[in-house]
């Protein structure tokens, strides 16, 4: 029987650079990882997000007029239009949701997509 979610792991090509996205724009606390390939692991409620350093790594969108219908994380702020503002100021792409829905769509330095909606 599966209990709980731990984990989702993302590739990145340049580990300084996901680190400053993940640890300075969105803000998640980095935490202790004990394995010594090249990585870094966030904590998130819960569940951590691991970054593993691979400079091969090339994402592409399947969809790229909709970014939600390609596969992402998605995760949750009290304040979108705060984050909204923190990701443009950093010079990061935003995508409403085209639902209508409090969310926004936005991609890590790799290209890799992230759902971030307000609860």
């Amino acid at each position: 029987m599966l209990t709980r979610f731990l984990h989702a792991a993302l590739l990145v090509s340049d580990l300084d650079k996901a680190e400053q996205f993940y640890g300075t724009v969105l803000g998640l606390t980095k935490i202790d990882r004990p394995l010594k390939y090249p990585g870094a692991w966030y904590q998130l409620g819960e569940v951590q997000i691991h970054l593993m350093a691979d400079p091969r790594t090339q994402v592409s969108l399947t969809e790229a007029e909709k970014w939600g219908r390609n596969p992402h994380l998605a995760i949750a702020t009290p304040d979108l239009d705060a984050m909204k503002t923190r990701l443009v100021e950093h010079g990061y792409p935003v995508q409403m949701s085209a639902s209508g829905r409090p969310a926004l769509f936005t991609r890590d330095p790799d290209g890799n997509v992230l759902e971030i909606g307000q609860v």
